[in-house]
């Protein structure tokens, strides 16, 4: 593949989800050629709720994306925690918990911030579903990428977006163990019938170590079910096979009461059940070679933060003005770390601070928890989390301030 002509070089980015389409849209508009590739047959739906905060919600304005996100909007009214028994521990106002800030912040489904962004750079960019990089071969001038449906092609750089378990990463840098940093927890997410009739709210349930959560987007008849565990190792091959995840699930709350027996028969039956273990990844350098990181695949946070959507889009804007600002790759790289590393450690850091401490481990700590919960009020916070806002975006050279979207703040 020769050098387009008008073109800064062409770049592979794997991954379709969040990070992938976002460094896609500000590469394009940089003047790259961009090409997307993407596993799964089309775009994942999966309506549950993400978070776009602070430092992201800026990407998103400057993307032209926010309007469309705040149409989106979950409006989530309260958040219910209830003790082993199902009775009332305590209610609060959902930003209280995560952090975030009414009127900025947004949380939207997770299939509608992806086809959202999917759709700002469907027509610019080239995608590649249902097919992933089997192999990259780097030389001086570009990286051989040998595809899983046959295809062999060059590229410039080649950056991974592709998640928790990336391919990408794998690759480059070697098996996901050493990368990985487990935090005692697995969990399980599905949809069930809102046979409750909840509205525009999240009940999470507690008993030491075990949490489950109903969430109700708007007045939907559909809940997103959320079964969390700690578990002291990371639990091993057995839990590869979906059957052995379920078990491993079931048999955890086997004894619990409330609507627990509801939600494991719900889990059992459902057709998109999802489980992983809550890990985070930290790797020593996000970049080798022509080839990048960025999003959960460099240095996911976990859901116990709420941060990796917007972790995902400011590392995406990071990376692409980076790459617009040198000319040279390598510097490139190692001013979206230099430039983007200590955000990301910071927001990393938040699950000791934050969610984590939504899930206790001992009586001792969920009644802790529970005074702070019923201290909070059911009003949202004035403020958000330094953390999330912890970043002043650059403007890069790329961006061409006559299309109207640089008005400075909000």
């Amino acid at each position: 593949m020769g050098m387009r002509n008008a073109s800064k070089g062409t770049v592979l980015i794997s991954g379709a989800s969040i990070a992938g389409p976002a460094v896609a849209f500000w590469l394009h508009r940089y003047g790259f050629t961009v090409t997307v590739v993407e596993k799964s047959s089309g775009l994942r739906g999966g309506g549950y709720p993400i978070d776009v905060r602070g430092t992201a919600v800026e990407v998103a304005r400057r993307m032209g994306i926010l309007p469309q996100l705040q149409q989106a909007h979950i409006d989530s009214r309260r958040v219910t925690f209830l003790d082993a028994d199902g009775s009332e521990a305590a209610v609060v106002h959902p930003q209280a918990v995560v952090g975030g800030v009414e009127g900025w912040d947004v949380e939207v489904p997770r299939g509608d911030l992806a086809e959202v962004l999917y759709g700002a750079v469907r027509d610019d960019v080239e995608f590649l579903f249902d097919d992933s990089m089997d192999a990259l071969t780097e030389h001086e001038h570009g990286v051989d990428v040998t595809f899983r449906s046959g295809g062999r092609r060059t590229f410039d750089l080649v950056l991974g977006a592709d998640g928790l378990h990336s391919r990408t990463r794998e690759l480059v840098f070697g098996p996901e163990q050493q990368f990985h940093r487990y935090l005692g927890y697995c969990f399980s997410i599905f949809t069930m019938p809102n046979t409750f009739e909840l509205s525009h709210e999240v009940l999470i349930w507690n008993t030491p170590g075990r949490a489950a959560a109903l969430y109700a987007v708007g007045d939907s008849d559909e809940l997103h079910a959320f079964l969390n565990f700690a578990h002291p190792e990371p639990p091993g091959e057995v839990l590869r096979g979906p059957e052995a995840q379920r078990e491993l699930v079931a048999a955890t709350f086997a004894d619990d009461g409330w609507e627990i027996p509801a939600m494991v028969a719900a889990m059992r039956h459902a057709n998109d059940p999802f489980f992983d273990t809550v890990s985070q990844v930290h790797l020593p350098r996000w970049s080798s070679g022509r080839v990048a990181l960025l999003g959960d695949a460099a240095y996911a946070p976990s859901f116990l933060t709420g941060q990796g959507s917007s972790l995902a889009l400011v590392g995406a804007y990071m990376l692409a003005g980076s790459l617009a600002d040198h000319r040279d790759h390598t510097a490139a790289f190692a001013a979206y770390e230099r430039d983007t590393r200590g955000f990301v450690e910071l927001n990393q850091a938040q699950v000791g601070a934050g969610d984590a401490a939504l899930f206790p481990t001992t009586a001792e700590a969920l009644e802790k928890r529970n005074r702070r919960l019923r201290g909070l009020t059911a009003l949202p916070p004035k403020t958000g989390r330094p953390a999330h806002t912890a970043l002043t975006l650059p403007e890069h050279t790329g961006d061409r301030p006559g299309n109207g979207q640089w008005r400075v703040g909000r």
